[in-house]
């Protein structure tokens, strides 16, 4: 089934068969990232720009590698160190970098929508690495995936999801992702932070031995102080005294429970540090997962429209090529290809 879409950016209303379809490609590239020889020439010749007006670590770090592991060139502007100190705004800013006929462009910033305004106006695709509070749709793939991966199945998991979920563009993306594809939502924290309307998305709850109970995925959040407008709670010290996660917390979800964080960790204000770095996180396999869903959003984005125009003779010969390249059989490349 081939992957329709022009721009990657959110997950709400995607369907379940594009939902699947996604982590199967990120899966077979997740083995490229095990090789002695972390590259392949698959996006030879192609153009990645990531644009930044927020900070990042994982998501951009992950990113860059994601597309390097493909050959691709990258290239990576923070709105710092651009024209946007000079009062260049994003539209002109991206503009002008799509004028230099780049082949997918990366943008994260502090505007929900921001990502949807530029899909509109530039020709290239769009990849949304996170907007304001909206959404994150890579993050909420990586971790689709790691939960698949260890559970075998997304369908009738029941997965708290515990903190900031009111500016939480992860949480969304999680929650839409997740329900699409058969999972039972508990959405756990501050009653400020869940405004009555949550309510459509799940189960809700202030009580956070209660959120976890019997959960077969807990996923926590991190507090969005910057995209707090006003004090959603007393203090640091009383938030993390009714809802940081410890073990005492965790004893109360299943013995086989799985437990997730987007990071940057607060560790003891979240997430207890020996529970982080515990037997049931997989926090780690998360940035490892990031790589390979950003592999095949940049492969299927950049390759669709050469997929679509090119007559079949033609692109079963592209295909050979890349698999003699790979030292891989064709038969697997097909699949990918769609």
């Amino acid at each position: 089934m081939p992957f329709a879409q022009r721009h990657l950016l959110g997950l709400e209303g995607m369907s379940r068969d594009d939902l699947t379809f996604l982590l199967d490609q990120a899966t077979e590239f997740k083995e490229i990232s095990e090789r002695e020889i972390k590259k392949v020439p698959t996006l030879r010749g192609k153009t990645v720009v990531s644009f930044f007006y927020e900070a990042s670590t994982r998501t951009r770090a992950s990113f860059e590698i994601a597309a390097k592991r493909m050959s691709a060139d990258f290239i990576s502007l923070s709105g710092g160190a651009s024209s946007v100190t000079k009062g260049e705004t994003l539209l002109d800013t991206a503009r002008n970098l799509a004028a230099m006929r780049p082949d997918a462009i990366i943008l994260r910033h502090a505007a929900s929508g921001a990502a949807h305004f530029l899909a509109a106006r530039v020709d290239c695709p769009i990849i949304n690495a996170g907007d304001g509070a909206h959404e994150h749709p890579t993050q909420g793939l990586l971790d689709t995936l790691t939960i698949r991966e260890r559970k075998g199945s997304i369908e009738g998991l029941t997965v708290a999801i515990v903190g900031d979920i009111l500016h939480s563009r992860v949480a969304r993306s999680n929650i839409f992702a997740l329900r699409t594809l058969g999972a039972k939502i508990r959405l756990v924290g501050p009653p400020t932070f869940l405004p009555p309307e949550m309510a459509a998305w799940g189960e809700v709850t202030s009580n956070l031995h209660e959120g976890v109970a019997d959960a077969d995925v807990i996923m926590m959040l991190r507090l969005q102080l910057e995209r707090q407008g006003k004090h959603f709670f007393p203090t640091i010290d009383e938030y993390s005294r009714y809802f940081c996660l410890n073990r005492d917390a965790v004893r109360k979800a299943k013995p086989d429970v799985i437990i997730l964080h987007p990071g940057p960790i607060n560790r003891g204000v979240e997430i207890a540090s020996d529970v982080a770095d515990g037997e049931y996180s997989m926090i780690m396999d998360q940035v490892t997962n990031g790589i390979a869903v950003r592999m095949a959003i940049l492969y299927l984005l950049i390759n669709r429209p050469r997929v679509e125009e090119t007559v079949p003779g033609e692109e079963a010969e592209r295909v050979e090529d890349a698999a003699a390249a790979m030292e891989k059989p064709a038969g697997r490349l097909r699949r990918r290809v769609g």
